[in-house]
């Protein structure tokens, strides 16, 4: 797949940056496989704790919801654009720690499949981005546990257009109205809103194909799922037939409160990875809120990835940046209530368990029997001291 021309600037990564994208060179072009021998480690060190490559899985093309992980690389770094991967040092807020660090993009780069099947089908990935709900319904063979929880709430919504609805605040009421609402097939999360009341089998419609058409070509009769973090922006910016807001509401506020993109690892090789998480997982924190306080340069690689890998996913730098920002005004990122970032709220977790026990039952996939909440995450490894300022 050819290599599209790199349009990276020195506001957004750097002199050094800049002069690599003028001579049409993908930065870090030259740089090795293995750890750089020729970066001295700063003041983490996780080459004797923590495997060669830290492989991390996300679960979608890349986005600036995925900030916090492509946060740790730094200026050097290699684009295999077949692959829809990028490697390089990873880095401590600037400090080089010894090992080097691979983010691989989900989504139509692994086939659709969900990051832990993924997980289980290439043992070489660390680390992969973990859904509660669908840990709980993988658990009996596809178990993961989640040590990491960059974002605090998931940034999916349904969304509508207030000017069809203009009464209409929540999905429960949007759901009295009998509009039609489309979303991707096998959300876990629909199934709450069914048995819950908020809507109604004949009102759903599991043909989502993310894009805009069929929402546009009903002018504004039919809802759809997305993304809080990003499509407010793009169909008022960049959906010429729509160009004008939409109402939503996030699918949390609704009462389906399962951490997504939560970093998490096989279950049988928790214990044995415990020496690498008890340095790195302080190192993903930090890493995250270095994102969020200067994401300028992360927010360029990941504009310069989404053209390399040229999967049909468009992320334009207006889409990045939007979704950064909201992303912290919706609290979709954030300590919680408390003065730590990425911890799990554990009553919340055994919540999504008990709601999700019957539908997974119902759906045919039971989950592990005796399955408890801290089978399926841990705060063991967090640093209180790590959060947003």
């Amino acid at each position: 797949m050819p290599s599209t021309p790199q349009r990276r600037t020195i506001a957004a990564v750097g002199v050094f940056a800049a002069l690599v994208a003028l001579s049409g060179c993908t930065a870090g072009g030259d740089a090795e496989a293995g750890p750089s021998a020729d970066l001295e480690i700063g003041a983490i060190d996780l080459s004797a704790a923590c495997p060669e490559t830290v492989v991390i899985q996300t679960d979608w093309n890349p986005e600036s919801e995925h900030g916090a992980q492509y946060n740790l690389l730094g200026e050097e770094y290699t684009i295999d654009a077949d692959l829809k991967s990028v490697s390089g040092p990873l880095m401590a807020s600037g400090e080089y720690t010894g090992v080097n660090v691979e983010v691989r993009s989900g989504g139509p780069a692994i086939g659709f499949q969900t990051v832990a099947a993924q997980m289980y089908q290439d043992t070489s990935i660390t680390l992969g981005y973990a859904v509660t709900d669908e840990q709980v319904q993988q658990s009996a063979d596809l178990p993961t546990k989640a040590v990491l929880a960059p974002l605090d709430i998931n940034p999916q919504m349904i969304m509508w257009d207030p000017e069809t609805y203009p009464e209409v605040e929540t999905i429960a009421e949007l759901g009295e109205t009998g509009a039609f609402v489309r979303y991707f097939g096998g959300a876990t999360y629909m199934e709450y809103f069914l048995a819950d009341g908020q809507l109604s089998i004949d009102q759903i419609d599991g043909g989502y194909d993310g894009t805009p058409a069929n929402f546009i070509a009903a002018q504004g009769a039919d809802a759809q799922q997305g993304f809080a973090s990003a499509e407010p922006f793009i169909y008022e910016n960049e959906v010429a037939d729509w160009g004008k807001p939409v109402a939503f509401q996030l699918i949390h506020d609704a009462g389906w409160r399962a951490y997504a993109g939560a970093m998490s690892v096989r279950s049988a090789e928790f214990e044995e990875l415990s020496p690498c998480l008890e340095l790195l997982v302080p190192v993903m924190q930090q890493a995250t809120v270095d994102y969020y306080t200067d994401p300028a340069a992360t927010n360029g690689l990941i504009v310069e990835l989404v053209e390399e890998y040229d999967t049909g996913w468009v992320y334009s730098p207006e889409v990045a940046d939007f979704s950064m920002q909201q992303q912290l005004d919706l609290g979709l990122v954030g300590n919680a209530g408390n003065d730590s970032l990425g911890d799990f709220d554990l009553e919340r977790v055994q919540e999504t368990l008990e709601i999700m026990t019957p539908i997974a039952e119902a759906l045919g996939t039971p989950p592990l029997e005796g399955l408890t909440v801290d089978d399926l995450v841990t705060n063991e490894f967090i640093d209180e001291t790590i959060g947003l300022p």
